[in-house]
């Protein structure tokens, strides 16, 4: 297990142009070519262990893809039974899309996925999907993986959703594409509209009309996708935290996606008081602009509203609150549960650990800013609790440990964090 000790930092001032490429598009980018009649064309993918599982699970499923280091083109005459089991790795996204996609195929396949992903629910997906006609099992009454998909044909649905969720909106709307007859899906909430937005621009017949989506199955094969991934806002958020937590220090954060559904958390953190401002350059698939952050006083803030737009976010803008003054609270946030860690428990114990007064409750938290102290943090295999905490250590200096899972999502994070302050990695020997 590895372990990196962080550095308190100075005031800085910072433009980055090579934050992360997006990790939900980079995702969808691959996967979608798969119902494209001709070559598809992907700059700019996240080259993390997530997507590359996605990237190889599409070569398992029978398409044919040319990597030369900067353009992915992926062209596919219909998806193939695969020779292999198809290994998602830390990915809840890709297992629960390619559920969708997969359910209506011809042929057997096995998804499965690392030891903290074999741990995620999939009932979410797995009861919809079966309840159209798709075969599935799976451990626990079809809910953990591995799971064993048997193609089948799906009949049409209105489908209503409890939760607000993306992967579960999506894995819907890639199962509607081949259903039986015209789909419609509704949520509590809008959630990240990634997979609407794409497929429309393919020539999907999706239309979205408040919270309802309506999908007409696929008559032909849809449009290629030609795509640059922009920058993930997701990854970009921990240096803006950096900077709204450094006196006297500004980030230009460049080439990110500007979809309202993911600027949430910036637009959270610009209420605390940060000096944030956007600038839109470029508007094709999906809204791409910059975004600069500046240093300010912070002042706590309740966090209530659009969750599933900002849920990825929560541990790093948790980090801001521990640095403002007064006591911030998030509620409906239950779904932090049930990512690759217990997120609500992970953030609380890790603050308590530095000397936060938290407060946990079922569906989220509460955090009275104060001081930060030193502490070491064990991640639980999670990168994004991982990278917050380190973040949290450019304030008073930090110890964190099971970093693996950084490579899952953000491999250039510690080169970024290196402009900022001095950071020392070692292994622990776990005997």
């Amino acid at each position: 297990m590895s372990k990196v000790e962080v550095k308190k930092a100075n005031s800085f001032s910072l433009n980055i142009s090579n934050i992360a490429p997006d990790k939900s598009i980079s995702h969808r980018s691959v996967m979608f070519s798969m119902l494209a009649n001709g070559e598809s064309q992907i700059t700019n993918f996240l080259r993390a262990e997530d997507t590359l599982n996605s990237l190889e699970i599409v070569k398992n499923l029978g398409a044919k893809v040319i990597d030369d280091g900067t353009t992915i083109k992926i062209s596919s005459d219909g998806i193939k039974e695969p020779f292999e089991i198809l290994d998602c790795g830390n990915s809840g996204t890709g297992m629960r899309l390619f559920c969708g996609l997969l359910s209506s195929a011809n042929g057997h396949f096995i998804l499965t996925g690392d030891k903290y992903l074999r741990k995620r629910p999939m009932k979410r997906v797995t009861t919809p999907l079966r309840s159209i006609g798709a075969i599935i099992d799976a451990r626990d009454d079809s809910n953990l993986a591995p799971l064993s998909i048997r193609g089948a044909s799906l009949k049409a649905f209105n489908y209503e959703s409890k939760i607000a969720s993306a992967q579960v909106k999506s894995c819907m709307i890639l199962a509607a594409l081949r259903a039986d007859g015209v789909c419609s899906y509704t949520e509590p909430e809008l959630s990240r509209d990634h997979t609407e937005r794409m497929l429309k621009g393919m020539g999907a017949d999706v239309v979205v009309d408040g919270l309802k989506t309506t999908i007409k199955p696929m008559k032909n094969l849809l449009k290629p996708l030609v795509i640059r991934v922009p920058a993930d806002p997701s990854s970009a958020f921990f240096f803006a935290v950096a900077a709204a937590i450094t006196p006297d220090s500004t980030v230009v954060l460049q080439g990110i996606t500007l979809n309202p559904t993911r600027i949430e958390a910036f637009k959270a953190l610009q209420r605390m008081g940060a000096d944030i401002t956007y600038d839109l350059t470029d508007d094709k698939y999906e809204p791409i602009g910059n975004i600069t952050v500046k240093q300010a006083p912070l002042h706590a803030i309740t966090i209530e509203e659009n969750i599933s737009w900002l849920i990825d976010e929560l541990p790093a803008l948790s980090i801001a609150m521990a640095c403002a003054t007064g006591t911030s609270v998030v509620k409906n946030a239950e779904e932090l549960r049930v990512k690759e860690s217990d997120r609500i428990s992970t953030v609380v114990d890790g603050l308590n650990a530095c000397g936060i007064k938290t407060t946990e409750y079922n569906d989220g938290y509460t955090v009275t800013g104060g001081i930060l102290n030193s502490a070491t943090i064990d991640s639980d295999g999670d990168h994004r609790i991982a990278m917050s905490f380190i973040i949290a250590g450019l304030r008073c200096g930090m110890q964190v440990t099971d970093l693996d899972c950084i490579n899952t999502s953000f491999p250039n994070f510690f080169e970024l964090l290196e402009k900022i302050t001095e950071i020392s990695h070692s292994k622990l020997d776990l005997e």
